[in-house]
């Protein structure tokens, strides 16, 4: 069978209509997450098989090519017209560039949906590269050129496993362990210990889960709390991580010249104090010369660059490991062969002469002081008397317990080598102490922007680096209680071992091990501090989450965060002015403890909420164990220091209340916000389950507001009102209907939901908004009464403004509209409030100084005229308002016994009024009331003809046009003239007898016999009473409230017979006129107010 064989050579993209150069962008859309640059194919180059049913494609249009007729295409202004499926061109291009024939179906959309192969090709190219806590999936800065970076390669040990060791094997271990151990006793170290170990462990299960929960930039441990707990939660907790970040490297700084001045060159000191009491004064201040000088030494060298310290990070965790080995084999050592020292006779110490008659320091003289073997080694059994804790008080001498001083014994001297306990201490202290050698934690995910694959290598990073110094610091805790005297244990800087480190006398082969080690140790975490905390901070400035931190997100041309380092070396020197280890650990263990409580609270959150994104690679994790994480951390905040936790929550609190009021404007789809969902949904399904009581109701309001041509709103005040009807509590669901069609008119009705929200925002109205596009005004607004709102959370109060100048518009399409919501509101058992003159009332800035709400209660619809004035009192517009309360006796009332009534009822409401009844006489009814009802009549009459005589016109422009078609007609003019039509004129054809006859019969005031007709009429009885209501009811109102501020007042419903809705709108005029500013308020049919509790 022969086949035919045709070229196709695709066309340029941008030769095709509706094709644009710009990269599809996949962003806007609520599914997307990956923006893509321009499209990219691959290269099919090779010619497709003729026996697999494909096309052969050649590069160039040469001869022996057969193509259809058809498929030539037209020129025409520049540009190729395409008149075939098949496209001739000359250039030999990549035909995926052109949308082959399998997807000619979705071709249409290709600008919103890119080919799976196009999505596939951006992900496979993906690097993490160091671009701060921004979302890589947002690129907010469009058409900003990207430079190309070298793609990290950091794998699991060094960037992770290393800085994570080298961050926890930090001061702690071996400037205060050995004293913990001393103080706490065996026992409660280990439990210190392990409690401390937990905390951590269980965290970075919960970090492990959230890191593997999809790609994590730079600013690991930030990013991973925002994007699970939202831009308030993660701006808070971010700050105070980054706090605890930068006084961690100060507290690491202060460690390093501890050790340098009291171990290394003690000779160093700049200031020394003659007298034993200023000592303490002095080595705070030689502390915090030092410390500054060192702190400014490593900001430079981490200004340099990132690879420096990371260079140097390996060297100076080789002296860790070097060290911590060396304990070890001290250990075993001194098994076999305990450490000496060199001692000096006690009695030459402390007399000033070898005689026995010589004096002698008193307390050495009342206390029996003997010689004992400060490291008596592994085997000596010692550890059974370190079991037991042996706290002390500040200023207390260090001594053995089985060898305590006497109680009647004189006070130490100070002057005498005497070692004294130079703060108080107990359980709590040192819990808040130790913690810090833990929080080493996140110096991994910290660094997450530079690792190859950071979901692999944070989890198993981190989990092993805690296993490992979780092992190192137990064991030690036990060799140290093993090999060392209690006494010299609790000796805290070692001045009863010639002032050696109390770690450094176990060491082997010499304590010089241990000091230089311990001296690199600190140096290094406090250059990975300080490296780590100004990448943090620059994650969260880079998010745009609180305007003033915008400045710390730029730094040099290699992303290098030169600002960010500037105020973290600022805020470190803070830390250095406190100069005391003891002091700085408990501030940064706070701030470390709310922020793994954090992490924990949002791997919980993620795990119970069951989000369909919450799809961790790592699966050995549970919500159960993220609670018992976040359950330690909060047990430790307030065991440690209870007024620090409290301090660091108000900072948190107060970052976060500012984040939420100036600063978050990002949907990161947090937990928090699944949360709230969730909390949502299970509320709404509680509300449905009855009818709220009467003590439960309030006003939810649907307030309609109208846009004029140009999409300005109006009446804006209306909304205005609405604010203070509800003192910005409850349900507000502000809607609008744009005319048209849905399909054309979407982009109008984005435009009016924006309108509305922007006015919102201004009067600080806190709702929804909802836009209804339909054909007819009245038709959207009834489709919005009957489908705003959500389960129980329904609006039951529609508040709508009055149709201005109603009498002189000539289409009654606004005052039918009015009229029509009204019936739609009584229909749907919902109250409405019609505020006239609404221009009038107060603005949220003008509050009333003095006057009166006036309630006029003539009929009983549920009680809302009581409610309405105490809501609005609520309000400061509104607060120094009196309220009056009027009601109408007929003759047959006995008004002093109504009034009684009255007062009563409202005293058992609780609501404080001054109350009035009003007696209205049986009166004739006047010629004034006549008048009105023949005038309102007579232009109700009027105005129908002129109407009807206008549709005639334009039938018969109609019928000229379309002489020799069968048309059935429409309503034309208004939405509203198919209701003053009668049926006979639905469907007829028109001829010229039929349109003679029907002129004849319908156009009353086209002659001058229709007007004598239309002057001869008499009013009707029902009309002229109901006007007589309206008069006699507004010359009591106005003669009672003329100076109220607003009047409250019943609005009767409209006619049954809708052919009388001119007059119902003409007996709303007469109501109310001579009135500034008149709520008319229509309950809903149920009790909104009740006397009981």
């Amino acid at each position: 069978m022969a086949s035919v064989r045709f070229t196709v050579t695709p066309t340029k993209a941008e030769d095709l209509p509706g094709l644009s150069d710009t990269s599809p962008d996949l962003s806007s859309r609520s599914g997307a997450r990956v923006r893509f640059g321009s499209r990219e194919s691959v290269n099919r180059s090779e010619p497709l098989s003729e026996t697999s049913g494909g096309l052969t494609t050649t590069a160039g249009g040469g001869g022996g090519t057969e193509t259809p007729e058809h498929s030539n295409t037209d020129q025409g202004d520049g540009n190729s017209k395409i008149s075939s499926v098949y496209i001739n061109n000359s250039h030999g291009m990549d035909d995926d560039d052109f949308y082959d024939r399998n997807l000619a179906l979705f071709e249409e959309e290709m600008d919103t949906r890119p080919k799976v192969s196009s999505l596939l090709n951006r992900l496979a190219n993906y690097t993490n590269l160091t671009q701060g806590a921004k979302e890589h999936e947002e690129a907010e800065s469009i058409g900003e050129k990207k430079k190309t970076g070298k793609s990290p390669q950091m794998g699991t040990f060094m960037g992770v496993y290393l800085p994570c060791l080298q961050n926890i094997f930090g001061v702690i271990l071996f400037l205060r362990l050995t004293w913990v151990v001393g103080t706490a006793g065996v026992l409660q170290a280990l439990c210190i210990v392990f409690i401390c170990c937990c905390c951590t462990m269980l965290t970075a299960i919960s970090m492990s889960a959230i890191a593997t929960n999809g790609v994590v930039p730079a600013g690991g441990s930030y990013f991973m709390i925002s994007r699970s707990l939202g831009p308030e939660f993660g701006g808070a907790v971010g700050l105070c991580f980054y706090l605890g970040t930068t006084f961690a490297g100060a507290m690491y700084i202060l460690g390093a010249i501890e050790i340098l001045l009291m171990y290394i060159a003690p000779k160093a000191a700049i200031f020394e104090s003659k007298h034993p009491d200023g000592e303490g004064a002095a080595m705070l201040n030689n502390m915090r010369v030092y410390g500054s000088i060192c702190l400014l030494l490593m900001s430079l060298l981490v200004f340099v660059g990132v690879k420096y310290v990371n260079k140097l990070a390996s060297i100076f965790l080789a002296c860790v490991i070097v060290s911590i080995i060396s304990i070890y084999i001290g250990a075993l050592v001194s098994a076999f062969k305990p450490p000496n020292f060199p001692t000096t006779s006690l009695w030459k110490q402390f007399c000033q002469g070898p005689e026995l008659n010589s004096s002698c320091d008193e307390y050495f003289m009342t206390n029996n002081f003997s010689e004992i073997e400060g490291i008596p080694g592994l085997a000596s059994g010692i550890i059974s008397e370190n079991v037991w804790s042996s706290y002390l008080s500040k200023g207390d001498v260090v001594e053995k317990g089985s060898l305590s001083s006497s109680h009647f014994s004189h006070p130490a001297s100070t002057h005498q080598p005497y070692v004294f306990a130079d703060i108080t201490t107990s359980f709590t202290l040192l819990v808040g102490i130790f913690f810090p050698s833990v929080t080493g934690i996140m110096a991994g995910s910290n660094r997450s922007g530079d690792l190859k694959d950071a979901q692999r290598s944070i989890p198993i990073g981190t989990i092993l680096a805690i296993l490992t110094t979780s092992i190192v610091y137990l064991s030690n805790v036990i060799l140290f209680g093993a090999c060392i005297d209690g006494v010299v244990l609790r000796d805290k800087f070692g001045d009863s071992v010639n002032g050696n480190l109390v770690v450094g006398t176990l060491a082997w082969p010499t304590p010089w091990v241990i000091v230089i080690g311990s001296f690199f140790s600190t140096c290094g975490a406090g250059l990975q501090s300080l490296t780590g905390a100004p990448r943090l901070l620059q994650a969260i400035a880079k998010d745009n989450i609180i305007p003033f931190l915008r400045v710390f997100g730029h730094g040099k041309a290699n992303g290098e965060p030169t600002w960010a380092l500037l105020l973290t070396a600022l805020i470190a020197e803070l830390g250095i002015l406190i100069a005391s280890l003891d002091l700085v650990a408990p501030i940064l263990t706070m701030f470390f403890l709310m922020c793994y409580l954090f992490v924990n609270l949002a791997c919980a959150l993620q795990t119970l909420l069951r989000t369909p994104n919450w799809r961790p690679r790592f699966s050995y994790y549970h919500w159960t164990l993220s609670f018992l994480g976040m359950t330690i951390c909060l047990a430790l905040m307030f065991i440690s220091s209870w007024y620090y936790a409290i301090v660091a929550m108000v900072i948190a609190g107060m970052i976060y209340k500012y984040i939420e009021y100036h600063g978050a404007e990002k949907e990161w789809g947090d937990g928090i916000r699944g949360l709230s969902l969730s909390a949502a949904r299970y509320a709404l399904l509680r509300l449905e389950e009855g009818p709220p009581h009467t003590k439960n109701w309030r006003p939810q309001l649907l307030v309609l507001l109208k846009l004029d041509e140009d999409a300005h709103v109006k009446s804006p005040r209306l909304l205005t009102f609405a604010s203070q009807l509800k003192a910005g509590k409850g349900l507000t669901i502000v809607g609008t209907v744009v005319s048209g069609n849905f399909l054309h008119s979407y982009g109008e009705a984005l435009a009016a939901e924006q309108t509305l929200k922007h006015l919102m925002d201004k009067e600080r109205v806190k709702g929804f908004c909802q836009c209804i596009v339909a054909q007819k005004p009245r038709e959207g607004i009834s489709h919005m009464i009957q489908s705003s709102g959500l389960g129980g959370m329904k609006p039951n109060t529609v508040v709508m403004g009055w149709p201005h100048a109603w009498r002189q518009s000539e289409d009654p399409q606004a005052w039918k509209t009015f009229i029509n919501t009204v019936r739609v509101t009584t229909a749907a058992h919902l109250a409405l409030l019609v505020p006239k003159n609404i221009s009038l009332f107060p603005s949220n800035s003008e509050p009333c100084t003095e006057g009166y709400i006036d309630v006029w209660w003539i009929v009983h619809d549920g009680g809302m005229l009581m409610l309405l004035p105490f809501l609005l009192r609520q309000h400061k517009v509104w607060r120094k308002c009196g309220m009056r309360i009027f009601t109408v006796a007929q003759m047959e009332d006995n008004s002093i016994q109504m009034k009684k009534d009255l007062a009563t009822f409202l005293y058992h409401l609780r609501i404080e009024a001054e109350v009035e009844v009003v007696e209205m006489h049986d009166s004739d009814i006047s010629a004034y009331t006549y008048e009105r009802t023949l005038m309102m009549e007579q232009r109700s009459q009027m105005l129908r003809q002129m109407r009807l005589s206008k549709s005639d016109r334009e039938r018969e422009a109609q019928l000229v046009k379309d002489r020799n078609s069968m048309l059935r007609l429409t309503s034309i003019g208004s939405d509203d003239d198919d209701d003053t039509d009668g049926g006979e004129r639905d469907r007829m054809t028109w001829t010229k007898e039929k349109t003679s006859q029907y002129r004849a019969t319908h156009s009353g005031c086209s002659t001058p016999e229709g007007f004598r007709d239309m002057l001869s009429i008499r009013p009707d009885h029902s009309n002229v009473r109901r006007m007589h209501t309206a008069v006699k009811l507004n010359e009591v109102i106005v003669n009672k409230s003329h100076d109220a501020r607003v009047v409250l007042l019943n609005m009767p419903g409209p006619p049954r017979n809708q052919e009388g809705d001119e007059n119902y709108m003409e007996f709303l005029e007469v109501l109310t006129e001579g009135l500034e500013r008149v709520l008319l308020v229509r309950g809903g049919g149920s009790e909104v107010i009740t006397i009981y509790s």
